[in-house]
C-alpha cells in the first residue's frame, strides 16, 4: 500500500494558488483513474484506488500547509504505511513552470509543507517536484506562491496534470523513469525543427533544395534521443 500526498491549503480562497498544485495533481489522478469519492479523515480528505495490484491512498491535508505533517502522520499510522511508501506532490520554486522531477529523501529547501512532514516522519520519502518558477526576488516568494496561476499558464498546467495522470500507474509500480517519460510526452512532445542554421542559404536560382528525409522514429524513440544529448 502507498500513500500519495498532495500539498496545498484548504478552501476556495486558495484553490487556484500556485502553492496548491499538489492538491491539483492528486485531484486529477483521482478523477481520471476512478478512485473512490473523497471523504474526510485524518485532518484532511482521502480517496482510495488501485493501479493493478498496487493500492494507493490519496491524501489532501486540511491543516494548512505549515501543519501538513500532522495529517500525513495520522494517515500513515492508521494504514501502517512506512515512510518508504510515502510520495508527496508539491510546488517547486527552483524548477521552471511545467517541469517535473522525482526526488528521494533530502532536505525541505524551506518549503513549509515538507518541513512539517520532516518533523513528523523524517526526510526519507519520495517527492514529485512540480515546477512553478521563481518570482526572482526572495521577498516576493510568499505573495507569489499564494497567488493564482495566470490565465496564460493554463495550457502548460493542464499538460502537466495530464502527464502526471498518464504516468500514475508507472509511479505506483516504482518505475520513475517511465513516469517522467509520460509527463514529458505531454509537456515537451517532440516537434520537428523549423529553424535554419545561421549560414544556411537559399538554393541558387534554377535549382531546387533536396527533399527532406522522413523521420520514421516513434515519439518515444525521439524522446529517448533527446535525453541522450
Amino acid at each position: 500500500m502507498q500513500l500519495w500526498v498532495g500539498l496545498g491549503n484548504p478552501g476556495a480562497k486558495y484553490a487556484a494558488n500556485r502553492h496548491n498544485i499538489g492538491f491539483m495533481a492528486v485531484d486529477r489522478i483521482a478523477a481520471d483513474h476512478g478512485f473512490a469519492p473523497w471523504k474526510k479523515a485524518f485532518q484532511g480528505f482521502v480517496s482510495e484506488g488501485r493501479f493493478g495490484s498496487a493500492r494507493v491512498i490519496l491524501l489532501k491535508p486540511e491543516t494548512f500547509m505549515n501543519l501538513s505533517g500532522q495529517s500525513v502522520r495520522a494517515a500513515a499510522d492508521f494504514y501502517k504505511i512506512p515512510v518508504a511508501g510515502l510520495t508527496v506532490f508539491h510546488d517547486e520554486l527552483d524548477l521552471a513552470p511545467g517541469k517535473c522531477r522525482l526526488k528521494q529523501g533530502g532536505g525541505h529547501a524551506g518549503h513549509n509543507g515538507l518541513r512539517s512532514i520532516h518533523q513528523h516522519l523524517g526526510e526519507a520519502y519520495a517527492r514529485v517536484r512540480l515546477g512553478i518558477g521563481h518570482p526572482g526576488d526572495k521577498d516576493r516568494v510568499a505573495g507569489y506562491v499564494l497567488s493564482d496561476f495566470a490565465k496564460a499558464e493554463a495550457v502548460w498546467l493542464d499538460d502537466l496534470m495530464r502527464g502526471i495522470s498518464d504516468g500514475a500507474a508507472a509511479l505506483a509500480a516504482g518505475d520513475g523513469a517511465k513516469f517522467l517519460n509520460a509527463v514529458a510526452l505531454r509537456t515537451a512532445p517532440p516537434r520537428p525543427s523549423t529553424g535554419t542554421r545561421p549560414n544556411d542559404t537559399a538554393p541558387p536560382p534554377g535549382k531546387t533544395a533536396p527533399a527532406a528525409e522522413t523521420d520514421t522514429r516513434s515519439a518515444l524513440e525521439k524522446l529517448a534521443d533527446r535525453f541522450k544529448r
